[in-house]
C-alpha cells in the first residue's frame, strides 16, 4: 500500500473534510458578528466530489476522517455521505459539531455508522454561551448530548476554547460537566485570526488552564493518545486533552492533511496554502487526483506561522 508521508518524515493518515462554509452560529473565535460571505453552492464539493477525493485518500494510506463545517449538520442528508465514506473502507469516522442539531441527527448519525461525536461547549452559562456563540441556545445542546447517549454513542468529546474575557471562569463546571457524562474534555488555546483584535487580551494559555484545574484536583499523567494533537492527562475516570498549538506547538507529529467545502487542500492550519482539487475532482480521474495529492504533500510545511501571521478570515470554511 503506498502512503502519504511528507518532506520531514511525517505519515499522513488524518483527514478533515470541510462539508460546508456555513453555519448557524457567529462564534466569536471563528467568525465576525456579521459573519462572512458564504459560497454558493454551485462552488461547494458534492458529495460525491467528497467520496471521490477520500478515496484517493484512502488509496495512499490515510485511514481517519473528520467532517467539519462550518456546522457539518446544516449540510443536507449527511448522513449519506457518512455510508458513501464507509463504503470506501473507512472505518474511523467522526464529526465536529457545534451541537445545536443533534436532538434531531443523533440517532441517523448513529445508524449510518458514525464513530463519535466532538461537541463545541465553551460554558455552561446560559448568557456566556449566547455571547460567546451570538445566535446560539445552550439549551439546545444539551438536549443533544441526550440524544447521543440515547443513541448509543460512546467516546464523546467535548471541544472548549478558553478566552479570558469570555470563559476562563467556566473551566471547572465545564470539567464537572463531563466528569458527570463520562465525556473526554478537550481544553483549546484561542487562536489568532485577522478579524481578532482582542487576540492577545483573550489569549490564555494550557499551562495557566492546567493551573486552574490544580487548585481543585489532580491530574494524572497517561499515555493515551487519539488521532489528534491533544496531550491527555486523566482526572476521575475522565481524559482530559490539552491543545497547545501556540504555547507548545505539536507541528512535529502532524499527520493531517484538510479539504475545504470548496475544494482547496489545506496542508496546515497556520499556512495560507492551498492547492485546488475541484478542477481535477471534475473530470473524476482516480489516478490524476491520487498523483496530484501525492505531489501536493511535498508542499506540506514544517510548521505553522500562527504567532506571527494572521493566516485566515475565519475557519468556517476549512473545519479549524
Amino acid at each position: 500500500m503506498e502512503q502519504l508521508i511528507d518532506p520531514f518524515g511525517r505519515k499522513i493518515d488524518y483527514l478533515r473534510i470541510s462539508v460546508t462554509d456555513r453555519c448557524n452560529y457567529r462564534c466569536v473565535y471563528c467568525m465576525p458578528l456579521e459573519g462572512v460571505p458564504f459560497k454558493d453552492m454551485s462552488e461547494i464539493l458534492t458529495y460525491e466530489e467528497i467520496v471521490l477525493f477520500a478515496k484517493a485518500a484512502y488509496d495512499l494510506g490515510v485511514r481517519k476522517i473528520k467532517l467539519t463545517g462550518g456546522e457539518p449538520l446544516v449540510r443536507k442528508h449527511i448522513y449519506r455521505l457518512i455510508k458513501m465514506l464507509k463504503d470506501i473502507g473507512y472505518s474511523d469516522i467522526s464529526l465536529t459539531t457545534n451541537g445545536s442539531l443533534l436532538k434531531y441527527y443523533a440517532q441517523l448519525l448513529k445508524e449510518s455508522g458514525l464513530n463519535r461525536v466532538t461537541v463545541s461547549l465553551d460554558t455552561l452559562d446560559k448568557d456566556k454561551f449566547r455571547s460567546v456563540t451570538r445566535l446560539g441556545n445552550l439549551d439546545d445542546v444539551m438536549s443533544g448530548f441526550d440524544e447521543l447517549d440515547k443513541a448509543g454513542f460512546t467516546n464523546t468529546k467535548i471541544n472548549s476554547v478558553i478566552m479570558r474575557t469570555y470563559n476562563i471562569e467556566c473551566i471547572e463546571n465545564l470539567l464537572n460537566f463531563a466528569i458527570s457524562r463520562n465525556y473526554e474534555i478537550r481544553f483549546i488555546e484561542y487562536m489568532p485570526t485577522d478579524f481578532n483584535e482582542n487576540f492577545k487580551e483573550n489569549f490564555v494559555s494550557i499551562d495557566e488552564i492546567k493551573s486552574i484545574i490544580k487548585n481543585k484536583h489532580s491530574l494524572r499523567q497517561t499515555s493515551y493518545k487519539t488521532n489528534g494533537p491533544s496531550q491527555y492527562c486523566e482526572i476521575e475516570n475522565t481524559r482530559v486533552g490539552f491543545i497547545t498549538p501556540l504555547s507548545h506547538n505539536f507541528c512535529a507529529f502532524c499527520n493531517r492533511i484538510r479539504l475545504s467545502s470548496d475544494g482547496n487542500l489545506i496542508l496546515c492550519l497556520g499556512h495560507d496554502i492551498k492547492i485546488n482539487f475541484k478542477d481535477v475532482l471534475k473530470q473524476k480521474d482516480l489516478l490524476q487526483i491520487k498523483e496530484l495529492l501525492k505531489k501536493s504533500i511535498t508542499k506540506k510545511p514544517k510548521q505553522h506561522q500562527l504567532l506571527t501571521t494572521n493566516i485566515h478570515q475565519s475557519f468556517s470554511n476549512i473545519g479549524g
